[in-house]
Protein backbone atom coordinates (compact mmCIF):
# COMPACT_ATOMS: atom_id res chain seq x y z
CA UNK A 1 0.00 0.00 0.00
CA UNK A 2 1.28 3.45 -0.92
CA UNK A 3 -0.21 6.73 0.22
CA UNK A 4 0.50 9.87 -1.73
CA UNK A 5 0.11 13.42 -0.44
CA UNK A 6 0.51 16.41 -2.73
CA UNK A 7 1.42 19.91 -1.62
CA UNK A 8 2.62 23.18 -3.08
CA UNK A 9 -0.40 24.29 -5.03
CA UNK A 10 -1.79 27.79 -4.86
CA UNK A 11 -2.65 30.96 -6.74
CA UNK A 12 -0.03 32.48 -9.01
CA UNK A 13 -0.01 35.08 -11.76
CA UNK A 14 0.64 34.11 -15.35
CA UNK A 15 4.37 33.78 -15.96
CA UNK A 16 5.03 32.75 -12.39
CA UNK A 17 6.30 29.49 -10.93
CA UNK A 18 5.19 26.84 -8.48
CA UNK A 19 6.82 23.66 -7.24
CA UNK A 20 4.56 20.77 -6.37
CA UNK A 21 5.66 17.98 -4.09
CA UNK A 22 4.24 14.51 -3.65
CA UNK A 23 5.30 12.62 -0.54
CA UNK A 24 4.90 8.85 -0.61
CA UNK A 25 4.53 6.59 2.38
CA UNK A 26 5.51 2.95 2.41
CA UNK A 27 8.54 1.11 1.19
CA UNK A 28 9.89 0.49 -2.30
CA UNK A 29 9.24 4.01 -3.54
CA UNK A 30 12.10 3.55 -6.00
CA UNK A 31 10.16 0.67 -7.59
CA UNK A 32 7.36 2.96 -8.68
CA UNK A 33 7.17 5.07 -11.77
CA UNK A 34 5.63 8.37 -10.71
CA UNK A 35 3.34 10.57 -12.70
CA UNK A 36 1.62 13.92 -12.47
CA UNK A 37 -1.83 14.42 -13.94
CA UNK A 38 -4.21 17.35 -13.87
CA UNK A 39 -7.91 17.87 -14.14
CA UNK A 40 -9.47 21.18 -15.02
CA UNK A 41 -13.05 21.93 -14.09
CA UNK A 42 -15.42 20.10 -16.43
CA UNK A 43 -12.63 18.25 -18.21
CA UNK A 44 -11.11 14.80 -18.05
CA UNK A 45 -7.97 14.06 -16.13
CA UNK A 46 -4.93 14.43 -18.37
CA UNK A 47 -1.30 13.38 -18.27
CA UNK A 48 1.29 16.03 -17.46
CA UNK A 49 4.60 14.32 -16.72
CA UNK A 50 6.13 11.06 -15.53
CA UNK A 51 9.45 9.69 -14.36
CA UNK A 52 10.24 6.00 -14.80
CA UNK A 53 11.09 3.83 -11.82
CA UNK A 54 14.59 2.58 -12.65
CA UNK A 55 15.88 4.58 -15.61
CA UNK A 56 14.65 7.96 -14.39
CA UNK A 57 13.59 8.65 -17.94
CA UNK A 58 11.10 11.50 -18.03
CA UNK A 59 8.06 12.11 -20.18
CA UNK A 60 5.97 15.23 -20.73
CA UNK A 61 2.84 16.21 -22.52
CA UNK A 62 3.61 18.63 -25.34
CA UNK A 63 1.92 21.61 -23.74
CA UNK A 64 4.32 21.65 -20.77
CA UNK A 65 7.60 20.71 -22.43
CA UNK A 66 10.25 23.29 -21.68
CA UNK A 67 8.21 24.75 -18.83
CA UNK A 68 7.69 21.89 -16.36
CA UNK A 69 10.28 19.55 -14.87
CA UNK A 70 9.56 16.32 -13.01
CA UNK A 71 12.13 14.92 -10.62
CA UNK A 72 12.29 12.44 -7.79
CA UNK A 73 14.27 11.97 -4.59
CA UNK A 74 14.19 8.29 -3.71
CA UNK A 75 15.94 8.90 -0.39
CA UNK A 76 13.08 11.16 0.70
CA UNK A 77 10.25 9.35 -1.09
CA UNK A 78 9.24 12.54 -2.87
CA UNK A 79 8.47 13.42 -6.46
CA UNK A 80 8.44 17.04 -7.58
CA UNK A 81 6.91 19.01 -10.39
CA UNK A 82 8.61 22.33 -11.01
CA UNK A 83 6.28 24.53 -13.04
CA UNK A 84 7.63 27.67 -14.70
CA UNK A 85 6.11 30.18 -17.09
CA UNK A 86 2.65 29.22 -15.91
CA UNK A 87 -0.34 30.01 -18.08
CA UNK A 88 -4.02 30.36 -17.19
CA UNK A 89 -4.68 27.12 -19.07
CA UNK A 90 -2.50 25.31 -16.52
CA UNK A 91 -5.21 25.92 -13.93
CA UNK A 92 -6.37 22.56 -12.60
CA UNK A 93 -6.23 20.16 -9.71
CA UNK A 94 -2.90 18.37 -9.93
CA UNK A 95 -2.61 14.75 -8.88
CA UNK A 96 0.39 12.54 -8.40
CA UNK A 97 0.19 8.83 -9.04
CA UNK A 98 2.33 5.73 -8.64
CA UNK A 99 2.70 2.79 -11.01
CA UNK A 100 4.55 -0.27 -9.72
CA UNK A 101 7.53 -1.22 -11.90
CA UNK A 102 5.89 0.13 -14.99
CA UNK A 103 7.57 1.51 -18.07
CA UNK A 104 4.74 1.43 -20.52
CA UNK A 105 1.75 3.64 -21.06
CA UNK A 106 2.72 6.05 -18.31
CA UNK A 107 0.51 8.63 -20.00
CA UNK A 108 -2.66 6.70 -19.20
CA UNK A 109 -4.49 6.91 -15.89
CA UNK A 110 -5.25 3.18 -15.89
CA UNK A 111 -1.54 2.37 -15.61
CA UNK A 112 -1.33 3.76 -12.10
CA UNK A 113 -1.99 1.88 -8.90
CA UNK A 114 -2.20 4.70 -6.36
CA UNK A 115 -3.34 8.31 -6.45
CA UNK A 116 -3.09 11.30 -4.21
CA UNK A 117 -5.97 13.60 -3.29
CA UNK A 118 -4.77 16.46 -5.47
CA UNK A 119 -3.67 20.04 -5.01
CA UNK A 120 -5.26 23.07 -6.67
CA UNK A 121 -3.19 25.24 -8.98
CA UNK A 122 -4.79 28.47 -10.16
CA UNK A 123 -3.05 30.75 -12.64
CA UNK A 124 -4.52 34.22 -13.02
CA UNK A 125 -4.17 36.27 -16.19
Amino acid sequence: QVQLVESGGGLVQAGGSLKLSCAASGRAFSSYSMGWFRQASGKEREFVAAVAWSSDNTYYTDSVKGRFTISRDNAKNIVYLQMNSLKPEDTAVYYCAAAYRSYRSLVTTSRYDYWGQGTQVTVSS
